[in-house]
């Protein structure tokens, strides 16, 4: 009976043990539950307080819309009034002009006090300078030449352009640009045809030469010369008048016998000298 007394009690101790951990536990719950509760309504009314408080920062900076109507209606009333004030005073002032006039003491007559016509004045044409006008050279008409052989004697090699020529000097073939006229040495040349002697000299291929511009673009040379002393340059000289003498000083024709080398020229083109003698 003891025993079971114990028994009971012990069970009854662990009972109440048991009911006051577990009410202890359910009020630590309510109280958690409390505070994390309190805290979150904290949190979220904070939250509205700040939203509220920018919504009203917003609406501060913002104009109503009836201001904002008001404000243009006033200032477009305003300009309508400025710009019926500017379209009487115009009104006014055409009235004033047209009713003011000022008489000139030359001209009698009214002038407006506010537009001045101003006379224009007529220009006049400027005159072009006369264009100089270039006269062309007359040409001179051609005068009649009539040329003749240098010296008397047989042409030995003719003129020869388009063929070619045996030379012995060169011991070649080749073209001739005038023609040789066989002749003893320190036979007379004599002019042409009347001209003006244009050069004296010693040409490298042809020797001693003498040139004589003619008339039309005509000119002959003389080459392989002895003397040229009967003449100077520019000089005028006449037909058939003595000029030089035949030497042998050309060296591209010195294996030929004794002859004078004579050329002619048109406009400055060679040309066969035989065509033109009469």
């Amino acid at each position: 009976m003891i025993y079971m007394g114990r028994r009971d009690f012990f069970e009854q101790e662990k009972k109440r043990k048991m009911i006051t951990i577990f009410a202890v536990a359910v009020v630590l719950s309510v109280v958690t539950f409390v505070t994390i509760f309190v805290m979150y309504s904290k949190s979220l009314n904070d939250e509205a307080e700040a939203s509220l408080l920018a919504l009203k920062q917003e609406e501060e900076n913002v104009v109503p819309n009836e201001e904002l109507q008001e404000a243009s209606y006033s200032q477009d009333k305003t300009v309508e009034n400025s710009n019926t004030a500017n379209e009487s005073i115009e009104v006014e002032l055409e009235q004033t002009v047209q009713n003011t006039t000022v008489v000139t003491p030359e001209s009698k007559e009214p002038v407006s006090p506010v537009v001045k016509e101003e006379k224009k004045e007529e220009k006049k044409p400027v005159e072009e300078p006369a264009k100089e006008t270039k006269e062309e050279p007359k040409q001179e008409p051609e005068k009649e030449l009539s040329f003749q052989a240098p010296v008397a004697g047989e042409i030995t090699k003719d003129f020869a352009m388009e063929t070619l020529l045996y030379s012995k000097t060169l011991d070649e073939w080749c073209t001739h640009s005038g023609i040789d006229i066989k002749a003893d040495k320190a036979a007379v040349v004599a002019a042409s045809e009347s001209g003006k002697v244009e050069s004296i000299k010693n040409d490298p291929r042809y020797g001693l030469t003498v040139i004589i511009s003619h008339a039309n673009g005509f000119k002959t040379m003389y080459s392989n010369l002895l003397t040229a002393e009967f003449v100077k340059e520019g000089e005028e000289v006449e037909k058939g008048q003595t000029i030089a003498t035949v030497g042998e000083t050309a060296s591209f024709e010195i294996a030929d016998e004794t002859h004078l080398h004579f050329e002619m020229y048109k406009d400055g083109e060679v040309v066969s000298p035989t065509i033109y003698f009469k």
